[in-house]
């Protein structure tokens, strides 16, 4: 089935406004008939027939019908509009729940610019030609029927000659079509690519900035840009060729009817009135057929953008993203054999294979690339274990088995890179528990040593911290991230060198706290300081994807292996302990 046919259940769920759109687009579309008809009797009866006393019911008529268009006309203009919000609002919400579940392996691959193009502009073209197309094409159609037979019916042969270019016309609009794909799908592709560019600078423009990289990063936009506009103009001038040629055709058909017609009224065969309003009429012919052109280039504008909402739509999601079941489990935690590779033959983790109990905190160090933040990140079920890769039990089930949001609501997760979302301090800690009471957030702020920096802000838990927390210091949002993970008050933690961007005196504090919040909780951390490390009840310690040595501090220490070595080449932040 062509793409541009299955958004077409968007529809259905309204039936009431499109036929209501569609009626009085009817309404007007047959009101069209009256004015030929009351200036043919003005001519022929009132001018030539020397009754002055029929201009005034007629001339009352041809008012009375233009009255009723108009009124249809804007019924069916604020039915079609609520009609075209409510489908644009469906199908927007509908993709944007769709990418919500998308695996984040899917994300790795994605330009963000690009899918805010089709979540916005794409859905949009879309939207334009479900409502647009349809009702102004329908409305269109039926005009040239009507005309068309009340040509026929009243003067046969000049409704014949009127249909001379008809052929024509739809030979052109059959190659308009059938070329059309690869031009508005390079156009698209290239307006993509230009706001993928734009929203990865913007993020970016501290290092722009830093780097002196302006003059560059602009020449890059601009060669971005340029594509744009070369894929536009290949539109352009298609369309420049396309539409002036239709519009001629039009004028021939007009010429035609005219001289004939003009032909007849000399030789007596048909009154000057009627072939005023034959002309009228030919008008009205033509003008739906003009505006069918301008909605076929629609469609194909619309055609390659449902196609890129649609390669969306297509992506199979996550199972079990759906509502979750009532999951609390005690924090087992066994790996058991777990592989795992993102790119088939370049593995990243090698039979890794241990076990957490409640209470416990596993600490997981090594070398950049270690495999790491992949352990933590399988755990979330970010990324699918392969059916060889072994398997990760929580409480003796498998997570294969336990529904996504199940099993992330009762972990809780931060990561390395801090995000905070554009909103206020309120907000960003309620997102880790929409529920939790104003001494709950206080609490948080006091266990994540973050209480005091958040009072002194000029409105305390609601002011604004700016796009992915930019008012805020590096240690601020880290320490926010960890007050927003807290607040769920999970069995399990995971901790992403989660106290990475704070300084030795509040990393120190942090510590003090989790002592008391991590109690009786299994917890996960990354750390490059000695001092979050040498509190862990067990060590893993990895390189290249394994897990080299395990056990305590103090035992590892003992042993001239890669823990004793990573402690004396400065790996970890200290300065607290002789190695």
């Amino acid at each position: 089935m062509p793409t541009i046919f299955r958004v077409f259940h968007y529809l259905r769920r309204y039936p009431w406004l499109a036929s209501g759109t569609i009626g009085f687009a009817v309404l007007a579309t047959i009101t069209v008939v009256v004015f030929p008809s009351v200036t043919q009797r003005i001519i022929d009866d009132a001018v030539r027939g020397h009754r002055p006393e029929l201009l005034k019911p007629l001339a009352l008529l041809a008012l009375g019908a233009f009255a009723l268009q108009n009124l249809a006309n804007g019924l069916r203009i604020l039915l079609n509009n609520t009609f075209e919000q409510r489908v644009i609002f469906d199908l927007r919400s509908d993709l944007y729940n769709h990418i919500q579940r998308l695996p984040l392996s899917w994300f790795d691959q994605q330009a963000t610019g690009d899918i805010m193009t089709r979540v916005l502009e794409d859905v949009n073209a879309v939207e334009r030609v479900l409502i647009d197309g349809i009702e102004q094409g329908s409305v269109a159609i039926l005009q040239i029927l009507i005309v068309t037979a009340l040509l026929v019916a009243t003067q046969p042969w000049l409704g014949c000659l009127a249909l001379v270019p008809g052929p024509l016309l739809a030979g052109g609009a059959l190659w308009y079509t059938l070329t059309a794909k690869p031009r508005y799908a390079g156009q698209r592709k290239a307006a993509s690519a230009m706001n993928a560019l734009l929203h990865d600078n913007l993020a970016g423009v501290r290092q722009i900035k830093a780097y002196a990289r302006e003059e560059p990063e602009h020449t890059r936009f601009n060669r971005a840009s340029a594509k744009l506009k070369e894929a536009t103009l290949v539109v352009m001038r298609a369309w420049a060729l396309y539409d002036p040629s239709m519009e001629f055709l039009a004028g021939c058909g007009l010429v035609i009817v005219t001289a004939f017609g003009g032909s007849a009224v000399l030789q007596g065969k048909m009154e000057l009135g009627q072939l005023v309003a034959c002309l009228i009429l030919v008008r009205f012919l033509y003008e739906p057929i003009s505006k069918l052109h301008s909605l076929n280039q629609m469609l194909q504008s619309g055609r390659a953008a449902a196609d890129r909402v649609f390669e969306i739509l297509d992506q199979p999601v996550e199972e079990g993203s759906g509502p979750a079941f009532d999951f609390s489990p005690l924090g087992f935690v066994e790996y058991r054999n777990v592989s795992f590779a993102y790119e088939v033959g370049m593995p990243v983790l090698k039979n890794i294979s241990f076990t957490a109990s409640p209470g416990q905190m596993i600490a997981l160090v090594g070398a950049t690339g270690a495999g790491k933040s992949t352990v933590v990140s399988l755990l979330l079920r970010f990324y699918e274990l392969a059916p060889e890769g072994g398997d990760i039990l929580v409480d003796q089930q498998s997570i294969r088995t336990l529904p996504r949001n199940a099993l992330r609501q009762c972990v809780g997760f931060v990561s390395q890179e801090t995000f905070l979302f554009n909103g206020t301090v309120r907000q960003n800690l309620l997102f880790g528990n929409p529920a939790a009471t104003e001494h709950d957030l206080q609490e948080a702020l006091k266990a994540a040593f973050a209480f005091d920096f958040v009072e002194r802000l000029p409105s305390g838990l609601d002011s604004r911290v700016g796009e992915r927390g930019v008012k805020l210091s590096v240690g601020e949002k880290q320490r926010l991230s960890i007050a927003r993970a807290l607040l769920k008050d999970p069995p399990i933690l995971l901790l992403d060198e989660a106290t990475a961007s704070v300084d030795t005196e509040t990393e120190r504090q942090i510590q003090a706290a989790f002592q008391r919040l991590l109690l009786g909780r299994t917890s996960f951390i990354i750390a490059h300081r000695l001092s979050t490390v040498r509190q862990a009840d067990q060590i893993l310690v990895m390189d290249k994807g394994e897990i080299v040595e395990r056990g305590r501090h103090e035992e590892l220490l003992l042993v001239d292996g890669t823990y004793r070595r990573l402690c004396q080449s400065g790996l970890f932040a200290t300065d607290e302990v002789e190695v």
